[in-house]
């Protein structure tokens, strides 16, 4: 099972290019879903610590890294039995004060008040529970989350431009939002949906406002992780191709530094069915 929590060595170069201030964004299309990569993210910063501190000291990662996990598309339990199934215990993380998960699932659009209104219960589990869609209260929910930790803060979500989709926010409210969280996080992993229909012909005003919050991402990141099913259609060993490509400011910083940093790149991966991903080249 400690096998399945390493970094891959095809993705350790650009996991560990994770900056301050930097963006990792991390888009999929239907049928090529980044959960499995966004677990790789958490197990890059929790497996490690872990092993650490069962006496694997060969790579040693900074104790006060914390992470805020925001997901608006899966609950806790989704995450956290995927988590175990890679020898990753979220549970034990949040007990420690390493992680806060924020559900923005389960209670977003329950009725504000009277009985109907039930969040979801997770035991002894402290998981906040977002409960209300209004810009300024995601951004105080989500800012108090990172403001309860110490040390540097690595912010994930997951689909946010569902926020685009089942409300009247507009892309840019939404953009001036995270850019108020990234500036009091030492990093930043999100993860959006990117299918055609969304980007290259946008038509519908949903369509318009998310296309111009994707683009406008992918020019600020450091680093792209786009996820998409295979062009000559399905494999039985092959679940989709990951591509890996420079955003603008790690374009910007390689031409200050004189050097590159990161090579872009194209590779097939295979999801199996416990939870195990296999990542190789084309013709492998």
């Amino acid at each position: 099972m400690a096998s399945r929590t390493q970094t891959f060595p095809i993705l350790a170069p650009y996991l560990k290019a994770q900056t301050s201030t930097s963006l990792f964004l991390l888009t999929s299309v239907l049928g090529a879903s980044t959960n499995w990569l966004l677990l790789r993210f958490l197990s890059t910063a929790l497996a490690n610590h872990d092993s650490i501190s069962q006496g694997d000291v060969e790579n040693p990662v900074d104790e006060s890294r914390k992470i805020v996990f925001v997901s608006f598309l899966r609950d806790w339990t989704f995450w956290r039995d995927g988590a175990k199934r890679l020898g990753l215990d979220l549970s034990r993380a949040i007990q420690q004060g390493r992680l806060i998960y924020v559900d923005g699932l389960s209670g977003l659009f329950l009725p504000q008040s009277g009985d109907k209104a039930e969040l979801p219960r997770y035991g002894e589990e402290k998981v906040t529970v977002l409960k209300d869609a209004r810009l300024e209260e995601l951004e105080k929910t989500i800012l108090r989350a990172v403001q309860s930790l110490e040390g540097d803060v690595l912010l994930m979500i997951d689909g946010l431009d569902f926020l685009l989709a089942a409300t009247e926010i507009e892309a840019q409210d939404l953009e001036d939002v995270l850019y108020t969280l990234r500036e009091h996080v030492y990093n930043t992993v999100i993860s959006l949906s990117a299918d055609a229909p969304l980007i290259q012909s946008p038509t519908t005003q949903v369509e318009i406002q998310h296309a111009a919050f994707v683009v406008s991402l992918a020019h600020q990141a450091k680093v792209v992780m786009s996820l998409r099913l295979l062009d000559t259609g399905a494999a039985r060993d092959i679940s989709g191709v990951l591509r890996i490509t420079k955003g603008s400011s790690l374009v910007d910083e390689e031409v200050t530094n004189g050097h590159e940093e990161l090579e872009e790149r194209e590779v097939l991966y295979f999801v199996q069915g416990d939870g195990g991903v296999r990542i190789f080249e084309r013709g492998a």
